[in-house]
């Protein structure tokens, strides 16, 4: 074979060979609140890589199921710690990939302006029908609703005003559309950096619920999901992260 072709036929094998590997694909489990601020990563490191990220929006409670009956996930990013760690525990994850990416935070949340004012006193009040929550079998932001409703004492009051949401997605769309007054909310649905919600909310201080720490686990050892498990803790993602109403680990 001529020289020349032969190294022709070299270089075409190596261009192709590098387009094959920077088109790899992952799927990634996200949970529902994360769903913006996770687009936003995601279209941040297809831009930088080439590779393609396709995100599943669910309850961390169902990809928890999923993925125990086999989901085929190459990385699972839960909101809460407890799933990951028992993943991990189980040998379903890969071991040392577990750790926190953001730390939620809830507020009371209206459409209305005025609605709810600066302490959140309308819970004791009680001038609503309906007061939307995530369930909190399912849903990490149901846990802590019900750790702050506890908190005031009113748990059992309002056990029969509860809308529940299957998850904090499904949450904030009951109070959007009008099916509750005001609902227990992820900080993130309403300080949106590109259309923040309307309305008036409460941010609930911290100490009335259980920091929501949110962690990732790898489930797939891959080049490309490692790479992206970096890209999470690089300075461009946590600034989105930072932007979309997140905390991130100090």
């Amino acid at each position: 074979m001529p020289e020349l072709l032969r190294t022709l036929i070299l270089a075409v094998s190596l261009i192709l060979a590098s387009a094959q590997a920077m088109g790899e694909e992952i799927l990634v489990a996200v949970a529902s609140n994360f769903r913006d601020t996770m687009t936003a990563i995601a279209e941040s490191f297809e831009k930088n890589t080439g590779h393609k990220v396709t995100l599943i929006f669910g309850s961390t409670g169902k990809h928890f199921a999923q993925i125990v009956n086999g989901a085929p996930f190459d990385i699972f990013f839960a909101a809460d710690i407890r799933r990951p760690r028992q993943l991990e525990a189980e040998g379903m994850a890969l071991p040392g990939s577990r750790f926190t990416y953001a730390v939620g935070k809830l507020v009371l949340w209206s459409p209305a302006t005025g609605y709810v004012d600066p302490c959140g006193n309308i819970l004791e009040r009680g001038h609503f029908r309906y007061l939307a929550i995530a369930n909190p079998r399912l849903a990490p932001y149901g846990r802590a609703a019900q750790e702050i409703l506890q908190a005031r004492g009113l748990w059992e009051g309002l056990k029969g005003r509860l809308v529940r949401g299957e998850n904090i997605a499904q949450t904030f769309q009951f109070v959007k559309s009008g099916n509750a007054e005001l609902g227990l909310v992820a900080y993130s649905q309403v300080k949106h950096p590109d259309h923040a919600a309307e309305g008036s909310f409460w941010e609930v201080p911290q100490a009335l619920y259980t920091p929501i720490e949110q962690q990732a686990v790898l489930l797939k050892d891959t080049p490309v999901a490692r790479a992206y498990l970096s890209f999470m803790r690089s300075d461009r993602a946590l600034r989105i992260i930072h932007d979309y109403g997140y905390g991130t680990p100090r």
